[in-house]
């Protein structure tokens, strides 16, 4: 069984609420975790649960993000329940995350690009998530890029600390590219006070992470959490 987990975003600046990632996790016997590989959840179940999930929220905030990968986004199912749940959503905006996953096909930016702009015509947003890991590289997206509405860095991807040097200097780097389009940063893996404050010292206002909120379960039903 598959359900959504909501974790907030935050405008540290002006200590406000942006909006909630849905983080896809599958109920196992030890618990909820995260799909092994995203591309193997079923297409009808991630549209049913996504569509189902929208239906449910009703938040005064101004977005939800979801994510997903390059095999999610050729896959004409996926892409009608994010056009169905944008539908439903409104007038909350939705914010389609590219995930770093590899393809399992070589499909050209051309082809993704296509799609992407029929999402943003419907009125959503384009997020490109976990930079510089995976396909997420700078060479791999930079024709997306101007597409963006948002960047999303994840600390966590490199087992390490912001506080450290080669980590900050990749935060820095992605927050230029930024500030340079004008355009969103959202950095993730915020844990702990020593994170929060350096993120303050870089000038970064978007967060996302722990310390701010943990990922809580979305019920579909009342029994969801029962294991």
């Amino acid at each position: 069984m598959y359900r959504y987990f909501i974790q907030p975003q935050l405008d540290k600046v002006n200590n406000s609420l942006i909006g909630y990632e849905l983080l896809m996790k599958e109920k196992k016997p030890e618990g909820w975790r995260p799909p092994a590989n995203f591309s193997d959840v079923p297409s009808h179940l991630m549209a049913q649960v996504l569509v189902a999930t929208t239906k449910l929220l009703s938040l005064k905030i101004g977005s939800v993000s979801v994510n997903i990968n390059r095999n999610q986004l050729m896959d004409e199912e996926v892409r009608d329940a994010i056009i169905e749940a944008q539908r439903i959503l409104r007038p909350l905006r939705l914010v389609v995350e590219l995930t770093e996953d590899t393809p399992s096909k070589n499909w050209s930016n051309e082809e993704y690009i296509s799609l992407i702009k029929e999402f943003i015509d419907y009125g959503m947003d384009f997020s490109l998530d976990d930079c510089g890991t995976g396909t997420n590289q700078i060479d791999q997206i930079k024709d997306m890029i101007p597409l963006a509405a948002e960047i999303k860095f994840a600390i966590q991807n490199f087992g390490e600390k912001l506080r450290d040097p080669d980590i900050e200097s990749k935060v820095i780097y992605w927050r230029d590219i930024c500030r340079k389009e004008n355009i969103r940063f959202i950095l993730e893996g915020i844990e702990d006070e020593k994170d929060d404050a350096l993120a303050d010292k870089l000038g970064i206002d978007l967060r996302q992470g722990y310390y701010y909120g943990k990922p809580r379960l979305l019920k579909l039903k009342a029994d969801d959490d029962e294991f």
